[in-house]
């Protein structure tokens, strides 16, 4: 039950059933470990100047013909052999291939282009909350939903970050603190891994509880002046809350403070637990999940709602949502990039004709 961050201020929801293509990610100050996700043009008018390539290259292919045609004149094809027999073949057409390629280079260069690229961002806190209700023993989810979350969250904490902090509440009837954010993520899992199912599900009282963490951590590094770190709450649950605060009143708290909330609702519509009833005989309850609810405080919150009821598909959403998590795309210009490539293609084609036919054309 982990999702990936959006711009603060970014409202929208997408349900899914599947991963889905790159989420947006948190905003932030700069850290390493960028990763290049696309290419754009800050002066996009030079590219036009692309057009005279395949112009230059046709002349260049006409021009080689006529001199076949010339050479052919004035000599029978059956003698070449023996008049020119080092003929350079293709090397004569390198240092050419060589120049064109350095020329495309530059144009590219004038375009200016940027590359967007996926920078992790300082500061980050992202607050894990995990239903562990009686509901989570079902099995509808293999092998339980309960397993199926565990090492879903462990393949969601291996993708994450490292600088990311991360924290994890886990609810029932009432929500438990299990780890204050951290950058120690061995911490978090080790955490998690304690969780037991059992009791019934107070989702509003467990948002508010990540909520609370979310700013004990922005409080531990505020700076003066500064925006709010950026933060998210990632909250599974496969149940309908049935005591507590209302949901989507804590939701409209996390909207105001700014935090997105991920919501991913584990399960299926017949979802079924082996309980006791008030005269002590066993029976079988159906634990149905409530996604329109979780709908509700992703969507009020800026966040992104999922709804998953196979264990392999909710380890894919945490993987993804771990690795995208609290990243932001920013543009960075390459162009020294194009021209250093334009200069090495030139020296090449300049070395290889002087060392072949003794001239730099």
């Amino acid at each position: 039950t982990l999702l990936s961050l959006v711009d603060a201020e970014h409202d929208g929801r997408c349900p899914v059933t599947s991963p889905s293509p790159r989420v947006a990610p948190l905003r932030g100050g700069d850290a390493p470990g960028a990763t290049v996700t696309a290419m754009s043009f800050a002066s996009p008018a030079y590219l036009v100047a692309l057009v005279a390539v395949p112009v230059l290259v046709l002349l260049y292919v006409r021009s080689e013909r006529r001199r076949r045609a010339r050479r052919d004149a004035l000599v029978s094809p059956a003698l070449l052999p023996a008049v020119t027999p080092n003929l350079p073949r293709w090397r004569r057409h390198l240092p050419v291939a060589g120049y064109g390629l350095a020329a495309t280079a530059l144009v590219v260069g004038l375009a200016r282009p940027q590359a967007t690229v996926a920078v992790p961002v300082e500061q980050a806190t992202v607050v894990v909350a995990t239903d562990r209700s009686g509901s989570m023993l079902a099995e509808d989810v293999r092998p339980s939903r309960l397993v199926a979350a565990r090492e879903a969250a462990e393949t969601f904490l291996d993708a994450v970050p490292d600088d990311v902090r991360v924290g994890a509440v886990a609810f029932n009837h009432e929500p438990t603190v299990l780890q204050s954010p951290t950058r120690d993520h061995d911490a978090v899992l080790g955490a998690l891994r304690t969780v037991k199912a059992a009791g019934s599900t107070a989702t509003g009282d467990a948002l508010a509880s990540a909520l609370d963490l979310v700013r004990q951590a922005r409080a531990q590094s505020a700076r003066p002046g500064a925006k709010a770190s950026p933060a998210a709450i990632v909250l599974l649950s496969d149940g309908k809350s049935v005591r507590g605060r209302d949901a989507l009143a804590v939701a409209e708290e996390a909207r105001r403070a700014k935090v997105p909330v991920y919501t991913v609702a584990l399960g299926t519509p017949g979802g079924t637990i082996e309980s006791e009833d008030e005269n002590g005989a066993t029976v079988t309850r159906q634990v149905p999940p409530d996604p329109a609810t979780l709908e509700q405080v992703a969507q009020r919150t800026g966040g992104e709602a999922f709804t998953i009821d196979d264990a392999e598909e909710l380890e894919q959403i945490y993987e993804r949502l771990g690795s995208e998590l609290a990243t932001e795309d920013r543009k960075q210009e390459v162009t020294s990039a194009f021209a250093g490539g334009a200069l090495l293609l030139v020296v090449l084609a300049v070395g290889g004709s002087v060392r072949w036919f003794g001239r730099v054309v």
